[in-house]
């Protein structure tokens, strides 16, 4: 018996931007691993990529294609999930994109909206079709993906940041808001983790030693790490536990680093610890 048995769960961004495991694919498989049945949403075909994991598994899953940026699509993919399995329990808010580069005198601001429409809008429009949806399960949790960079600064990119810190705001207000409702709302801000995202951009061996080097206990994080924090928030353990921001940063977010490797639409820059890039 798993810890998720009979739950139903939306995982957004549950492909990925490469081959390999990013935060939503190991999500969704971490749910459906613990008994959960897992809609698994991308504007992409590479969910089915994790469709296969998960079954490889025996685990249960469907595949729905969603533009999360879009209320039509977002509407649509919470009742398709609602009607196959009859209930909704836990929402992954975990799409997201590195966005533009640049500070606010450059960034370019068609990129800079774009990355405010699937950063954060996705979220307010994913919860607010899926929260009537867990009201009629009796109660839900909603994890939202977050950042070290919307905790602290150092990064290069003032999108990105930006839209990590309103994560964060969002989370504290929606965990306010819903939790007469049964339904706990959190946050995780995973720290230089290695993901497909991270690899695409270019990052090489000497980035990723010094990504590494930069937190507390000196190793690399995964997207595994990411998806534990994820399991447990979602899960009935932590059903005393609401609007809480948890770093999976390897205590990176507990100090101020002598360097941060910041990955954006442009590549990897690596800045000080006041933000300047080199």
């Amino acid at each position: 018996m798993g810890k998720l048995d009979e739950s139903v769960a939306i995982v957004t961004g549950a492909g990925s931007a490469g081959h390999g495991i990013g935060n939503g694919r190991a999500s969704a498989i971490r749910l459906a691993d613990e008994g959960a049945m897992v809609a698994l949403l991308d504007v992409t075909d590479s969910s089915l990529e994790t469709k296969a994991m998960i079954e490889e598994r025996g685990g249960r899953c469907e595949v729905l294609r969603c533009d999360v940026t879009d209320p039509v699509s977002t509407s649509r993919a919470v009742e398709e999930t609602y009607d196959r399995w009859g209930r909704l329990d836990i929402l992954v808010n975990n799409v997201g994109v590195a966005g533009p580069a640049g500070t606010v005198i450059d960034v370019d601001m068609d990129a800079w909206h774009r990355c405010l429409d699937i950063n954060v809008t996705s979220m307010v429009l994913m919860s607010r079709y899926a929260i009537p949806k867990m009201k009629a399960s009796g109660g839900g949790a909603i994890v939202n993906m977050s950042s070290i960079a919307g905790i602290r600064g150092g990064h290069a990119a003032i999108a990105y940041s930006t839209t990590k810190g309103a994560v964060v705001s969002l989370t504290h207000a929606m965990a306010s808001q819903h939790g007469a409702d049964g339904i706990r709302v959190n946050a995780v801000a995973p720290g230089l983790v290695y993901t497909p995202m991270v690899a695409v951009k270019g990052i090489d061996d000497r980035l990723r030693k010094l990504r590494a080097s930069s937190n507390l206990l000196g190793t690399e994080g995964t997207a595994w790490d990411v998806a534990e924090a994820v399991l447990f928030l979602a899960g009935s353990t932590a059903r005393w536990i609401t609007g809480v921001v948890l770093p999976v940063d390897a205590g990176l977010s507990s100090f101020a680093a002598a360097s941060q490797v910041s990955i954006t639409s442009s590549g990897p820059t690596v800045a000080d610890s006041v933000g300047a890039t080199s």
